[in-house]
């Protein structure tokens, strides 16, 4: 299966160059401010694409999917886009699990203090997960800030390598852009903006 994913649009949706494939995968900062308007007019993008599978987890700009409830949600959701928040789906036979959650940061949405916290949503990811999407990059993969800093998730760096996926998809940390494989897994960044936010990153393209 072809899949595209990109990350990190935050309202610049309108402004993107997609390229084909069987399955769309957006992983979270939808928005810049989280505001019912942002998530509505993206949303009406989204629906219209004519990707096969469309999958959308927010991130941590994304505050009216943190507050607003699951009916709320499910009233501006098209059937034709999977919304995944610490939930599952099946397709082609692929097993995808996706959560917004990140480590704390400056009281954004969807954050949990790391430890304990945070940890309790990694160990929902179930045992025979294909293909794992988060809105933050695991531990030292993909998520050096503009700091040279690592600043992923040590707790998710440890679940990823306890299932052994076949790939994983975030974005969040916009200066971690790009792919690298590991242990046999596909680690992808797709943030499209940069840390100016600015649209400079192309879409990435991969098979699983």
């Amino acid at each position: 299966m072809r899949i595209v994913a990109i990350a990190d649009t935050h309202g610049r949706h309108n402004d993107m160059s997609l390229p084909s494939a069987d399955m769309l995968i957006h992983a979270g900062d939808i928005s810049m401010n989280g505001e019912e308007a942002e998530i509505v007019d993206f949303i009406n993008w989204y629906e219209k694409l004519t990707y096969r599978y469309k999958i959308l987890i927010a991130g941590n700009h994304d505050f009216y999917f943190e507050k607003a409830s699951d009916d709320e949600i499910a009233k501006i959701m098209p059937e034709n886009i999977i919304y995944l928040k610490d939930s599952g789906a099946m397709i082609n036979g692929l097993k995808i699990w996706g959560s917004p959650v990140t480590p704390w940061f400056f009281n954004w949405a969807f954050n949990r203090r790391r430890g304990d916290p945070i940890r309790r949503h990694w160990d929902m990811i179930p045992e025979d997960t294909d293909l794992l999407i988060t809105h933050g990059p695991c531990f030292r993969i993909l998520d050096i800030n503009s700091g040279g800093q690592h600043v992923g998730c040590k707790d998710l760096f440890n679940r990823i390598h306890e299932l052994k996926p076949m790939g994983h998809v975030c974005g969040h940390v916009h200066e971690g852009y790009g792919t690298i494989e590991k242990s046999g897994i596909k680690f992808i960044n797709a943030s499209v903006l940069n840390a100016k936010y600015e649209l400079i990153n192309d879409p990435i393209v991969f098979d699983l």
